[in-house]
């Protein structure tokens, strides 16, 4: 592991962070007094999954996303593939999240399952101004990582809160969703909802309501979240952007390189160059 670059704030640390890793890996993550938010900047390996042991035993296993969150004093234990990544990785104080929030936070299993892939788009528009101000620290930039981080802990504050709030029953089982991640790692083009619902045998309603619970997401957030990353991935291996538009079902280049913008934050062309560069920075002085 070797950290490029990274800002010090009073109540964050941001840093942005590289990993060589020449085989596949189960290791364990933990941060005993912070908050650890960490966005995978480059393609997360498919069969990337994590569950926490002590709580859940070592069977259970659940999908990792682009962006989790480590709750202070929990362990989390993550199996992945090899290759190169990059990764950002911010830590907050508690009490930044816990004034907002005006009480401690009591993880319990489904919450804690509910944060292992983070779909809000404010947050990864935050996590994406934070790496470019870790990259290319401007003016005041040490005031400038307070502000981002203020508002990140912001929405944190209310991420939590609304996954604490959410009653413990009333989400997809497991298998339902299961199938859902299955049908979208299986076909680029993107589902309609009807369409999900039959695969679940359920209503429209029923799914987009107990989505919203399990998964603490809109799943039609969580469907876009899910192409853009089968897209970075295509981008990182070399296809063109044409080709990965009409793979993808899109009606026109310009219209993924649009979809891709909005969701990332850059073009699909920026994105490669800048995740090439990341990958195969040297190490700092």
């Amino acid at each position: 592991m070797t950290v490029d670059c990274e800002l010090i704030g009073k109540a964050i640390t941001a840093q942005i962070v590289r990993f060589d890793i020449p085989e596949p890996t189960a290791t364990q993550h933990s941060v005993e007094d912070k908050y650890q938010l960490n966005m995978c900047l480059t393609p997360r390996p498919l069969n990337a999954r994590a569950g926490y042991r002590e709580r859940w035993g070592p069977h259970r296993l659940e999908r990792l996303g682009d962006i989790f969150l480590l709750p202070p004093g929990e362990v989390l234990f993550v199996k992945g593939g090899s290759g190169r990544q990059a990764s950002l990785i911010c830590r907050l104080e508690p009490e930044a999240i816990h004034s907002i929030i005006g009480q401690e936070l009591a993880w319990d299993d489904q919450h804690l399952a509910s944060t292992l892939d983070i779909g809000s788009a404010r947050i990864r528009a935050l996590l994406f101004r934070l790496t470019e101000e870790v990259r290319h620290a401007g003016l005041a930039s040490d005031r400038m990582l307070e502000f981002l981080g203020g508002e990140l802990a912001i929405e944190l504050g209310r991420l939590c809160l609304e996954v604490a709030e959410h009653p413990v029953t009333g989400g997809l089982a497991g298998w339902r969703l299961r199938l859902i991640d299955e049908r979208l790692a299986g076909n680029p083009h993107a589902p309609t909802l009807q369409e999900l619902a039959a695969l679940c045998n359920i209503s429209v309603r029923q799914l987009t309501r107990g989505f919203r619970v399990s998964r603490a997401c809109s799943i039609g957030d969580y469907i876009e979240q899910r192409r853009m990353e089968a897209a970075k991935r295509l981008l990182m291996a070399g296809e063109s952007v044409k080709t990965i538009a009409f793979t993808m079902g899109f009606a026109s280049p310009s219209s993924f390189t649009f979809a891709f913008r909005r969701a990332v934050g850059s073009s699909p062309r920026q994105f490669r160059q800048r995740q090439s560069r990341a990958i195969t920075a040297p190490p700092p002085a």
